[in-house]
Formats: C-alpha cells, sequence, structure tokens
C-alpha cells in the first residue's frame, strides 16, 4: 500500500515540560519524568492518501501508557480513529514507512486494547472525543532551545507547551492533569 498524511501533530503526557523524551538543543532525551508515562497523541490530516482513498480531513488519538523500567517498556494503548481503517494500518506501523517505523509503539513490543472509531474535534490547541478524551495546550514553555520530538520528526524542531488539560476517561485509562508538557508541531509521513 503506498501512502501518505500530512497535518497537525498534537500531544500532552503527564512529564513536567520539557518532556525529558524530547530532543532539547541537538541533545536526545531519556526517562520519563515519573517512570511511567502516559499521555494522548493525536495527529488531524489535512492531506493524505493510501491505495488511492482520501485521507485528508481525517483524525486519530492515541491513549496509552508504559512504563520505563519494565522490560523492553512495552506500551499498552487505544487508537480512536475517525476515518477509514488505512489511517489505522498507517499509525500502527502495518503499512511500513521509514519514520513510522521507528515510532516507540511500532518498535517496542504493545498490546493495542482497541481500535476505536470515533468523531474527533481537532483544532490547533485542541483534540476531543466527546467525553472520552479531552487535550488542550495553549501556552508555550519559554525557552531559546530547539525542541524536537520523534513522533513528528526530529528533523524540524516543534513547539513545546504546557497543558491546559489532558483528560482521558475511557477504559482501560483514566486520568485528569494540568500544567503537564505538551508540543505540537506539522507532521509529514509516507510509507
Amino acid at each position: 500500500m503506498g501512502w501518505r498524511i500530512a497535518g497537525r501533530y498534537l500531544e500532552s503526557c503527564n512529564c513536567d515540560a520539557i518532556c525529558p523524551c524530547r530532543m532539547v538543543a541537538g541533545v536526545p532525551g531519556g526517562r520519563s519524568t515519573y517512570g511511567v508515562c502516559f499521555g494522548a497523541l493525536s495527529w488531524r490530516v489535512d492531506q493524505g492518501i493510501a491505495d488511492d482513498i482520501d485521507l485528508g480531513g481525517k483524525a486519530a488519538v492515541m491513549t496509552y501508557s508504559y512504563c520505563d523500567d519494565e522490560p523492553g517498556s512495552p506500551w499498552t494503548l487505544v487508537l480512536y480513529v475517525d476515518g477509514p481503517d488505512q489511517l489505522a494500518t498507517i499509525l500502527l506501523g502495518e503499512a511500513g514507512g521509514d519514520h513510522v517505523l521507528t515510532l516507540p509503539w511500532v518498535r517496542k513490543p504493545r498490546q493495542v486494547v482497541a481500535i476505536r472509531p470515533a468523531r474527533i474535534e481537532f483544532d490547533n490547541d485542541l483534540v476531543r472525543i466527546g467525553d472520552k478524551v479531552r487535550v488542550r495546550a495553549t501556552s508555550p514553555v519559554p525557552t531559546d532551545d530547539t525542541v524536537s520530538c520523534i513522533v513528528p520528526g526530529h528533523e524540524k524542531p516543534g513547539t513545546e507547551l504546557f497543558a491546559d488539560e489532558l483528560f482521558v476517561n475511557d477504559e482501560p485509562f483514566s486520568w485528569e492533569l494540568t500544567g503537564n508538557c505538551a508540543f505540537t508541531r506539522d507532521f509529514d509521513y509516507s510509507g
């Protein structure tokens, strides 16, 4: 399957800002702040195609958790998809793609709890799935350093933010945080 998706990425996790997994001023990151990381990653696809299926205007959100000290730090995740199955196939690494194959939930052990169809509302600083998931981040972290994240790619920096809200209440996850880290940037994946 030949494919490409490009658009806006927004994430938030329970780590302190600047998230220690980021690359800061060219220096690779490390362990999560608390040894257990949980959060939500989201993609708004502005342009996309897979096997002649238009993915533009679609979106996905991944809620997840992993422990740094568990061997292999396996991910437990739920993927919500507002679009065709091809979007899930791409984001789970099943369609290949040089960058996607480097993503932690693709290269590490994982348990996919569910792939759930969902209506996803995505603005530049807000992602919402009904009353189940909300991520909102509007305040940049003051820094003169370049900050990048592996998920959209380290080839260009993005914006580290303080989360206004990271809320998830959908099995198997439940949390509500504010003031933790967040990150946004454009993404462009292909395979």
